[in-house]
């Protein structure tokens, strides 16, 4: 059990790994599987996020909505996060690269918070976003594909006891949540023609973008 005031990951005794307390044994062979997991669920991530990211900043762009940038930018951050946990199980011993690669993820949730809110901020008092039907259909399916990633890797992390995973995983975990904010934004202004709805859904991306960062660098993804 975590001591109270420590946090759920702690160093290694050389000071460079960060893994999961309380995480369950697990043998050389089950490693060997959920580290494979791990990999093929990254790529899998990295994929289908480059793809997210080209529509919908282009979406975005045309309709000059900060949402669906913000959207497409929060994709680049999560491929940013992928590529870290994908080069941390490329080595033969993952662990010692554990630190480096939760540092990774927090500063791209970190960049995706600075520049939509400065970008979010500026379109509330600039031109009005258009209606996007491309991104609502983008938005409604990262609603179903994310939750799906995340939830996978999120396991084989715990289980594996790496931090870095879990992290990697509330980063995908992030976009269903920003899929949803985004999805309501842009179904908000074009039935009703809110077109604030749009800017103000992009901050609450920012906001939460903010938290995940700050817990990444803190290593505290236990749960």
């Amino acid at each position: 059990m975590t001591e109270p005031g420590r946090d759920c990951c702690a160093d290694s005794p050389g000071g460079e790994t960060l893994s999961l307390a309380g995480a369950p044994a697990v043998d050389a062979a089950r490693r060997a599987v959920l580290r494979r997991r791990v990999r093929w669920l990254v790529a899998g991530t990295i994929t289908y996020n480059v793809v997210e990211a080209i529509v919908a900043v282009s979406a975005g762009t045309i309709a000059s909505s900060s949402a669906l940038i913000a959207f497409g930018l929060d994709s680049v951050a999560e491929v940013l996060s992928a590529v870290a946990v994908a080069w941390q199980f490329a080595s033969a011993d993952p662990e010692r690269r554990e630190r480096a690669a939760l540092r990774v993820i927090a500063v791209s949730f970190f960049l995706l918070a600075a520049y939509v809110a400065i970008d979010s901020v500026r379109s509330l008092f600039g031109a009005e976003a258009s209606h996007s039907a491309v991104g609502i259909v983008l938005a409604a399916v990262s609603l179903v594909v994310m939750p799906v990633l995340s939830g996978a890797q999120r396991r084989a992390g715990r289980e594996l006891g790496s931090a870095s995973a879990v992290a990697d995983s509330k980063q995908t975990l992030l976009c269903t949540y920003l899929s949803g904010v985004v999805l309501a934004g842009l179904l908000v202004n074009a039935l009703l023609g809110w077109y604030w709805a749009d800017p103000l859904a992009a901050l609450a991306i920012a906001a939460v973008a903010v938290r995940e960062g700050l817990e990444a660098w803190r290593g505290e993804h236990c749960c």
